[in-house]
């Protein structure tokens, strides 16, 4: 496999996607405060908040680097399959999130004994992100 060939913008704004992605689904216009109660944060708590605003900075580079690697596979996948097409790619995204994420969050989930309802928030927001870098990715060649 030559990876010169794959479209490496292509892969760099389908990991940005998944930042967009987050700072939406996490935002109060859609889960944020969902997620913060699934999580036991109070939001009054202004010194917790602090903290948690102090602590995003690593944690933002960190799932950078790791939608980095996940668009990189998913660009490798649909290069090996000669997919150029929307369907396909978000068909592959749908499967790779049902198969491998879904799953790996369902598993620690169930252990952490976290709620179902922080698992559809968590998840779901994943879904979107595969989905979307599956059509950038197939799309854009």
């Amino acid at each position: 496999m030559h990876f010169h060939q794959l479209n490496w913008l292509a892969i760099l704004v389908a990991a940005i996607s998944t930042m967009v992605v987050g700072f939406l689904w996490y935002s109060p216009l859609l889960f944020a405060k969902a997620w913060m109660r699934e999580m036991g944060y109070d939001p009054s708590d202004k010194a917790r908040m602090e903290e948690m605003k102090k602590s995003a900075g690593p944690a933002y580079g960190g799932s950078f680097v790791a939608s980095l690697v996940s668009a990189f596979t998913l660009a490798l996948i649909l290069h090996g399959l000669r997919a150029e097409d929307l369907h396909f790619g978000l068909m592959l995204g749908f499967h790779v999130w049902l198969g491998f994420v879904a799953t790996v969050q369902l598993t620690g989930a169930l252990f952490a004994k976290q709620s179902m309802k922080l698992f559809a928030i968590n998840t779901g927001y994943q879904l979107v992100c595969y989905l979307v870098m599956g059509a950038i990715l197939a799309v854009w060649r």
